[in-house]
């Protein structure tokens, strides 16, 4: 008996991953990498003009002397410290590439302007620019998210009716076959043309590439709902819409979510293309802008905008995705 309780706290055991740990000199360590960048960065010779150098050894100087109590008191900071040791290898490659760049760049001039500007001289643009550069950032994201709500409403209700009704699925199967594979971009002359304005085009062209893959996913899962849930809500006195509203689309949202990430992923690529063709403001037409005007910097600025704003909206949907199906954590490991 107590052999056989020793080996199931054992198997359990050995189901839980452990907790690595992260010793608090990782920590301080990057502090200082920060601080050496802060260093060289004032005391090594430019090869040019740059006005943001001091702004931006400044800048790495805070974060430096910020990093190194902080690595001293991660233990006593409960879950911020756990996370800031996490994250602090990353701190530390992140300052070791801005101190190659700046070396490569700046300092030895070894890689040739205005290709390849400093790490000021973007920092020039985010602190001189932000207007535009906000503003642009503000149109991508009401085009965006104007887009991408009527691709997923339109393509949530079509994949349901498409997954429980034979009907529908008939004439609704021909068109997504034909339809469907054709990437959203192909669209573009077209919308141009028929829709009264660029804006409506594009909105059209972003929902256009995130309904078809929410249809197809959401048809799938509806029609992969195992049928003995159906067969148990009729038992009971289950009406069609009790059906399709109460047991179809909860069981089908995983499936669901899976076509919102690649809906939002499709969409992105077809907001930049059409604004850089079409709509005379947005995150596309600063890229366009600034390479019309050799603002390379303006150009990379605008291209870490672009990385940050689709890593945060895909954060915020598995944030919503975790609250929505956190019932499955137990039998899906994500």
């Amino acid at each position: 008996m107590s052999g056989s309780i020793t080996a199931g706290t054992a198997l359990r055991t050995a189901a839980v991953p452990t907790r690595l740990s992260y010793p608090p000199w990782r920590v301080l360590a990057a502090g200082i990498v920060w601080l050496v960048l802060a260093g060289l960065t004032l005391q090594l010779p430019e090869a040019g003009d740059f006005p943001r150098t001091a702004v931006f050894a400044q800048g790495s100087a805070v974060i430096g002397l910020a990093l190194l109590p902080l690595g001293l008191l991660a233990g006593r900071l409960g879950t911020f410290g756990t996370r800031l040791r996490h994250w602090s290898p990353w701190l530390a490659i992140i300052a070791l590439v801005l101190l190659t760049w700046e070396l490569v760049t700046a300092k030895f001039d070894l890689l040739p302007m205005p290709f390849f500007p400093p790490p000021q001289a973007i920092l020039e643009v985010f602190l001189d620019d932000w207007p535009k550069l906000g503003g642009s950032t503000l149109n991508s994201l009401i085009l965006l998210a104007g887009g991408y709500a009527f691709g997923v409403g339109i393509g949530f209700v079509l994949g349901v009716a498409i997954g429980s009704s034979k009907a529908v699925g008939y004439w609704a199967h021909p068109v997504l076959r034909f339809v469907g594979p054709l990437p959203a971009t192909a669209w573009l002359p077209l919308a141009f043309f028929v829709f009264p304005s660029s804006w409506s085009a594009s909105t059209f062209l972003v929902a256009l590439a995130t309904g078809f893959p929410v249809t197809v996913l959401t048809w799938s899962g509806v029609a992969g709902v195992n049928k003995a849930y159906f067969d148990v809500a009729r038992t009971l006195g289950a009406s069609r819409g009790f059906l399709i509203l109460r047991v179809a689309i909860p069981a089908a949202l995983p499936h669901v979510f899976v076509g919102l990430f690649m809906g939002l992923g499709g969409s992105f690529a077809v907001l930049v293309v059409a604004e850089m063709l079409g709509v005379k403001s947005g995150l596309g037409w600063y890229l366009q802008w600034a390479q019309g005007w050799a603002a390379y910097a303006n150009m990379y600025a605008a291209l870490i905008v672009m990385a940050l704003m689709c890593s945060s909206l895909i954060t915020l949907l598995f944030r919503l995705r975790d609250r929505l199906l956190a019932w499955q954590k137990g039998l899906v490991q994500w």
